[in-house]
């Protein structure tokens, strides 16, 4: 017979634990009790401060004023993330947020401009970019769409405190009477005859019962490794980089909305822009450079002076063979590691949280529904694998030892696959509503020099002049709303208004 939920145990604070908190005290805290454990002692990595869009929605779920929040946890505007260095040395583009150029019917935008470049049109492709001209420029503004046209608007999400954002989700979850204690777990039980966790003891020997157990506990995978023995699949012969460096200091003006990604000769460096610092980070491997060399590299190129220690984070890439096993529920980095190169940690808390609120097995756990979480979970982290693993593959960088591994490696056949079809058509196919849009994969893939040798035929419905035209005035447009659109720092200011 199945026992009914009715007592949740979240096991760790921190962002993924006080994210859970406070979304299934929103959608399911009138029926359970939810007691969130953390210790002080213990803390969090917290390093994460970089979002992507759905986080967006993530808040609105909640009902959090946007204003508050943003004041609450020193958030900025994130419109992209742009990459330096990483095709050839001095190269730049941008994964920006939100549409680039105008929708047809039957093919994308950039089939019009592969077409034009073929015609010896010669475009950037960010010039058709609201999000990019906008971001270079250093304004925002809450835009649906551009003004009288059917084109859209700026996509954004935010860089914020991510300690400072736990700590509100906690104000929030606890007022809807989340139930939190502070305490180091020592130990915990488990059913002889199911394999279920009964229950965790603390440091002081109280002991916390549950029917559901959510592991917040971090790398270290207190329940869902060290207890119930889940297995990890290693994903670092693709994603050679096993340690981080992160260091936060002082702001400077302006304060960009955006993310940059600036990649060094054995790795990538970080840079996150909020309201009273600057996040910053290391992100390399450690069989081609050492952590000392990574430190100094890092500290030599920060805007501001130094807030902290710089930080040593080890990880291994890679993902828990189940997130849901048995009767506990791994959220955050207890579930996984991917490197933050496309902002996906805290994406990867939310996505998790919100499919188990969607799957919520108030009758009880079914294997069934326990299967189908871990096949969705899967996808997922493979299908930002292999976009992570493109940014790698797809260098044409030859001064280091690390790059050139980097474009010798085998790559999973799902990501050649998808590689293969863009080189030959153009096409970008979105799979299992993975994360990343067609649009996102164009940019990614063009801005390191990836340029289709075909196009969709329907760009040929327009003559080479006709097509010039249309492009002229498609960048007109955006070039002039960008400029209209106010300054970054002023929406900011605003918010404290």
């Amino acid at each position: 017979m199945k026992n009914k939920i009715n007592n949740i145990v979240i096991v760790g604070g921190g962002t993924a634990g006080w994210m859970s908190a406070s979304l299934l005290a929103k959608t399911q805290g009138s029926n359970i009790n939810i007691t969130l454990i953390e210790s002080e002692q213990i803390g969090s990595i917290g390093v994460g401060e970089a979002t992507i869009p759905p986080i967006i929605h993530f808040n609105e779920e909640l009902g959090l004023d946007p204003k508050e929040f943003i004041k609450e946890t020193k958030a900025t505007i994130k419109l992209g993330i742009e990459f330096e260095n990483w095709g050839n040395i001095g190269d730049k583009y941008m994964h920006a947020f939100g549409d680039i150029g105008k929708s047809f019917p039957l093919c994308d935008f950039n089939h019009f401009w592969v077409k034009a470049k073929q015609e010896n049109i010669d475009y950037n492709f960010w010039d058709f970019s609201l999000n990019y001209q906008t971001a270079k420029l250093n304004r925002f503004a809450a835009l649906d769409k551009i003004p009288g046209l059917n084109m859209g608007g700026i996509a954004f999400a935010f860089h914020f405190d991510a300690g400072l954002y736990a700590k509100f989700l906690r104000k929030y979850s606890e007022a809807r009477g989340v139930n939190r204690i502070e305490g180091k777990i020592v130990s915990s039980e488990q059913c002889e005859n199911t394999g279920n966790v009964l229950s965790v003891e603390l440091e002081n020997g109280t002991k916390i019962e549950g029917d559901l157990f959510i592991d917040c506990s971090g790398i270290r995978g207190l329940l869902i490794e060290q207890q119930l023995n889940t297995g990890y699949e290693d994903w670092s012969h693709w994603l050679p980089a096993d340690t981080a460096i992160a260091v936060p200091c002082e702001s400077v003006e302006p304060i960009t909305p955006y993310t940059r990604s600036i990649a060094h000769d054995s790795g990538w460096q970080w840079r996150i822009p909020l309201q009273h610092r600057i996040g910053n980070g290391m992100v390399f491997s450690s069989k081609h450079m050492s952590v000392e060399d990574a430190k100094q590299q890092l500290m030599s190129n920060l805007d501001g002076k130094p807030l902290a220690d710089p930080q040593v984070i080890k990880f291994r890439v890679g993902r828990r063979l189940k997130q849901w096993n048995k009767n506990v529920v791994s959220i955050g980095l207890s579930s996984g590691f991917l490197e933050p190169l496309e902002s996906t940690s805290i994406h990867l808390i939310q996505s998790a949280v919100v499919r188990l609120a969607k799957m919520f097995p108030h009758n009880g756990i079914t294997e069934v529904m326990s299967n189908e979480y871990n096949r969705q979970s899967k996808l997922e982290y493979e299908r930002i694998r292999d976009f992570i693993i493109l940014h790698y593959k797809l260098n044409n960088r030859t001064d280091s030892k690390f790059w050139r591994d980097c474009q010798r490696m085998e790559i999973p056949d799902s990501l050649q696959h998808k590689m293969a079809v863009f080189k030959a058509s153009g096409l970008v196919f979105r799979e299992n509503d993975e994360l990343f849009t067609k649009i996102a994969w164009q940019q990614v893939l063009i801005g390191q020099g990836l340029i289709p040798e075909d196009y969709h035929r329907s760009a040929d419905q327009l003559s080479a002049a006709e097509l010039k035209e249309m492009l002229d005035t498609l960048k007109e447009i955006v070039t002039k709303t960008a400029n209209q659109i106010p300054l970054h720092k002023d929406y900011i200011a605003a918010c404290y208004n």
